[in-house]
């Protein structure tokens, strides 16, 4: 037998599918939005609708986008020839807070992570290649996040990816916790890390 009506029972159950969310924070939510005023409610419901409708994946680089690409590869002032790869959307949004990054990027949509059954296919990797190869890139930053998935998604791109390709591919510098996540580091630390970068794909110093 359901403890709460059907209506609260189905919106614990959806806030509960969200990533980070558990069921007591669901059950949390759920009797928030109970308790707000019903504009209150309708706002949040129009604004998921309003993104889902208007906002898709830049088809370049699979950033965020209202149209058919995102702001930063369509803005001309951006140096073309770096490329910066990253695992989802928030973490363009952390570098762009330093200040120190004024290339492009490419989002690879997460990780490599085999016990979840995620490769190389899952992700945007194939397309990555093809951007190396068809435009004027000489380097592209592995910014990944530095733990076991971002370092062994790193690994896999700078060897079997971009070994073909003519470029120098670098990695963040140390600065950044291991084990830890590109959102969450303050932005002198990040613009640190980018800033020290180093070469991967050869023992010289960018």
């Amino acid at each position: 037998m359901s403890v709460y009506a059907r209506p609260v029972e189905v919106l614990i159950d959806e806030l509960g599918r969200l990533p980070g969310i558990g069921p007591k924070s669901a059950q949390r939510i759920a009797f928030h939005l109970l308790k707000v005023d019903r504009v209150d409610a309708q706002r949040l419901s129009d604004a998921i609708v309003a993104m889902k409708e208007n906002v898709s994946f830049c088809e370049r680089c699979f950033n965020v986008a209202e149209g058919t690409e995102c702001s930063i590869c369509t803005n001309p002032d951006r140096d073309r020839s770096v490329l910066c790869v990253v695992e989802e959307p928030k973490d363009i949004a952390a570098i762009e807070k330093t200040g120190a990054f004024d290339g492009v990027y490419h989002v690879l949509l997460g990780a490599m992570n085999p016990l979840e059954g995620i490769g190389p296919d899952n992700l945007k990797i194939k397309e990555l290649a093809m951007r190396v190869a068809a435009e004027d890139i000489t380097e592209v930053i592995l910014c990944t996040n530095p733990n076991i998935e971002g370092e062994t998604t790193a690994a896999f791109i700078a060897t079997k990816v971009l070994a073909p390709f003519d470029v120098n591919v670098s990695r963040l510098a140390s600065g950044l916790p291991v084990g830890g996540d590109l959102e969450y580091a303050d932005e002198l630390t990040l613009g640190r890390a980018l800033s020290g970068r180093r070469r991967i794909n050869s023992p010289e110093k960018l």
